[in-house]
């Protein structure tokens, strides 16, 4: 699950990370409000306007409606409103969230913290992932901070730094401490890194987070280290034992019919194909997709009904697949383990009946048990249902019908 900046960075500063402060507005009045009381809290006079979206490269970014960036500086509090209104409803178009964009319903207004003082502000990356292929957390940094991290690894790969944490003994101090070394960091900074990267590895783990990137994290002109940006990423299965992190989804972020999908417990991935797939397990699903692929089609979704499928998740995912413009064909396929084919079966042609005219082909291939009696039920509904028992003749049919 993705969480906004703002609510990322009260996680964190919960932990005892040092964070940029900022405050969360949804209109220009509000915006403002929030300068002034910035401005008592903190002494800021300089405020950063940044919109509010899952996305990054939001700097960069420029909004639609105005040709304002997602991120701008006001350098008054009179500013504020006026740089806010430029961001807020229009729509945000950066590098990751593609040509169509993101509206934008909220801004965080943020203390200015690169004030001049006895040295230069220095920018950072830090970040804290699972390596899957090593087994064990991985804190990655870099002197290369508010670069994408995926250009710096291909640029100049030399300049990314990898500790890895053995998970039976968990983060020790040498080990931040070998960190902020590798930063070039000394004195009060380098101290206030190594606390940095403590605290952070401690919300990390405590948050049963799959992710945490904080790009950058800021050396101020007075040495001390802060979060001027954080992009926290929860594991999904570990919500229930985070119910004030699940309350933070925001779900006009997500795609609509992936929200549908989850409320009805399906597995919903929207690609961009013309081949709808509805099928009973993860492997057995990405198997279709290949298979998909290898028939001439592509494929338009990753959808896993799970293994008790029945006529309501049918249905449901059905609904989902339709609502897909580019869909040209459906195919289904269902392993009958736990699950019966003829159940399914049953669902596919309730869901057919219930959903009205369906103007697209469908392939339902049935393998397992009660396979046989599921395919009768197929054929012998009067529909426009394709049966298939080999998954070779239900690709055969996708190319043949798309």
């Amino acid at each position: 699950m993705n969480i906004h900046e703002y609510q990322a960075k009260e996680i964190l500063k919960g932990y005892g990370v040092t964070i940029q402060e900022g405050i969360v507005a949804e209109t220009p009045e509000e915006a403002q409000a929030a300068a002034k009381k910035l401005n008592a809290e903190t002494g800021t006079e300089w405020y950063v306007v940044k919109a509010q979206i899952h996305a990054g490269g939001r700097g960069k970014g420029t909004v639609n409606e105005t040709g304002s960036h997602g991120v701008v500086l006001a350098k008054s509090l009179d500013e504020v409103p006026e740089k806010a209104a430029g961001i807020l409803k229009g729509t945000l178009v950066t590098h990751q969230t593609g040509p169509e964009g993101k509206v934008v319903n909220k801004v965080l207004i943020a203390q200015d913290v690169y004030y001049p003082g006895e040295s230069e502000p220095s920018e950072y990356y830090l970040g804290i992932l699972l390596d899957r292929a090593k087994g064990c957390n991985v804190i990655m940094a870099s002197t290369e901070g508010g670069m994408d991290i995926e250009t710096v690894a291909e640029e100049t790969p030399e300049k990314i730094i990898k500790e890895w944490i053995d998970p039976t003994v968990g983060l020790q101090a040498f080990q931040a401490r070998k960190v902020a070394f590798a930063l070039g960091l000394e004195g009060e900074a380098f101290k206030g890194m190594v606390k940095f990267i403590f605290s952070l590895y401690k919300a990390y783990e405590a948050t049963d987070s799959s992710m945490f990137e904080i790009n950058p994290v800021l050396k101020t002109s007075d040495n001390k280290i802060l979060a001027v940006d954080a992009k926290v990423d929860i594991d999904d299965n570990a919500l229930y034992r985070h119910k004030d992190i699940a309350e933070l989804r925001d779900y006009t972020e997500e795609d609509p019919a992936e929200v549908e999908a989850a409320k009805s417990g399906l597995n919903y991935v929207k690609l961009e194909g013309n081949v709808g797939c509805m099928v009973n397990g993860a492997g057995l699903a990405m198997a279709t997709m290949d298979i998909i692929k290898l028939s001439g089609g592509e494929p338009a979704n990753f959808l896993d009904v799970g293994g008790s499928a029945n006529a309501q998740t049918v249905e449901a995912g059905f609904r989902i697949i339709m609502k897909d413009p580019n869909v040209k064909a459906i195919l289904i396929n269902i392993f009958g383990g736990i699950v019966r084919c003829d159940r399914v079966a049953s669902g596919v042609v309730e869901a057919y009946k219930n959903i009205g005219e369906i103007n697209i082909p469908i392939i339902v291939r049935l393998q397992g048990t009660n396979a046989e009696e599921g395919a009768k039920i197929i054929e012998e509904s009067g529909l426009k249902v394709y049966s298939a028992i080999v998954l070779k003749d239900a690709a055969a049919k996708v190319k043949e019908l798309i």
